[in-house]
């Protein structure tokens, strides 16, 4: 049945939801709506692992085949503490330019007869009829928060400071750097997604940012005090910034973004319009892209589009659990860091690949550290970490809901 579908945002979850349903359909009325102009995108690199590509290469082989052709690999992660490095091996980790992404995306919806409309912004009084409107807008959605109400929706603010920021050190491994300062620590997260260019993540507790003045500073010699903070880390390198048409790289804290419902008459979010996850677990674009899957599955599945809409939501939410759970715990492992920093390297680096544990926040890190080696080695002593974990996780959880209905209920800013 010929359905016509407007996507609000043309980022990777609205324009990969328009492949699927053109591929489903390719007499559906498809219009990718987004504010920016074309190729103006912020953002360096994103990241994704073999679980994503293998399910984009089952659905669209095509664009599938050009984003893994544009995308550098890893599978090992360096952290420096002071002037101490370790390395471990681990999986194998994809990273992509976001513009990159953003562009074989929209090429390959062209191909299949999509219409994109840039530099077009949809506000409450420009809504374009259609049979599906698709709110793919990010965090903060225009569409959801015109019915914040219904949606139910809740943001939780972080403590720390982040920066988001390219460098021209393409690294060889996941790289993390801890910097200790006369006003706390600092880090980085980086990551090549080119053969010219990485992403650099530069995080710090409130307090450290205020006392570096990072919180008084210009782009530009906030960028040199960055610069000379992890000069071992980039050898040189510099760190850019945004363009100056883009304005400047913005300190940010992040905001977790839930809602109760996902869906409004023929009005469904997708995306990080939907939810956020903290972006130390590198989930975003996949959690995105998996919705778009799930929604395309869903309207293919059920003809009736309440059916379809509540199923996708249904799906979504229950397979989003354990991963909100664990961003949720990654989150508190920074914003804890003085917890694990002056543990030996190779076990901080050890105890930070287990920072999404529920346990881990209540065990003696140097106790949690052997109980995990040994866990390693016993099956028993993994499964009751497994049985525990959880258990834990669900206390602490109940407790949280719990002190927050004392609170009151509603919107947290």
């Amino acid at each position: 049945m010929r359905v016509k579908v407007a996507c609000v945002g043309g980022g990777p979850a609205g324009l990969y939801l328009s492949i699927l349903l053109k591929r489903q359909d390719p007499s559906h009325d498809i219009t990718v709506h987004e504010r920016n102009p074309e190729g103006s995108t912020y953002g360096w690199g994103v990241t994704y692992w073999r679980g994503l590509l293998d399910k984009l290469h089952a659905h669209d082989p095509e664009s599938a085949r050009a984003i893994e052709g544009h995308s550098l690999r890893w599978s090992d992660g360096v952290a420096h503490v002071r002037d101490v490095a370790t390395r471990h091996s681990g999986d194998e980790g994809f990273a992509i330019g976001r513009h990159r992404l953003l562009e074989i995306l929209a090429a390959r919806a062209r191909s299949l007869g999509v219409r994109l409309e840039f530099a077009h912004e949809i506000t409450g009084g420009n809504l374009p009829a259609a049979d599906l409107l698709v709110a793919a807008d990010g965090v903060h959605s225009a569409l959801r928060t015109r019915h914040a109400g219904h949606f139910g929706e809740e943001i939780g603010v972080g403590r720390n400071r982040y920066i988001w920021l390219g460098t021209t050190k393409v690294f060889d491994a996941f790289t993390f750097a801890f910097v200790e300062t006369d006003h706390g620590w600092i880090w980085c997260y980086g990551y090549g997604f080119s053969p010219e260019r990485s992403t650099c993540v530069i995080e710090c507790a409130p307090e450290t940012w205020t006392g570096l003045g990072l919180d008084r500073a210009n782009e530009d010699d906030g960028l040199a005090l960055l610069e000379k903070l992890f000069a071992d880390v980039l050898d040189g390198h510099a760190l850019i910034g945004r363009t100056s048409a883009q304005g400047s790289a913005q300190w940010l804290t992040f905001r977790t973004l839930t809602n109760r419902t996902w869906h409004r008459g023929n009005l469904v979010l997708l995306g990080d319009a939907a939810h956020t996850t903290h972006y130390s677990i590198g989930a975003g674009t996949t959690l995105a892209l998996e919705d778009a899957l799930a929604l395309a599955g869903a309207l293919r599945e059920h003809p009736a589009l309440p059916r379809a809409l509540a199923r996708y939501e249904q799906e979504r939410k229950s397979q989003l659990l354990s991963i909100q759970s664990a961003a949720r715990y990654s989150a508190q492992w920074y914003e804890n860091l003085p917890r694990y920093i002056h543990l030996p390297p190779q076990r901080m680096f050890a105890l930070l690949g287990q920072r999404h544990s529920p346990l881990l926040p209540h065990v003696p890190p140097q106790l949690y550290y052997r109980i995990d080696q040994a866990a390693g080695q016993l099956e028993a002593l993994r499964r009751l970490k497994r049985w525990l974990g959880p258990k834990v996780a669900r206390t602490v959880h109940a407790r949280a809901l719990g002190s927050r209905g004392s609170r009151g209920s509603g919107r947290q800013l």
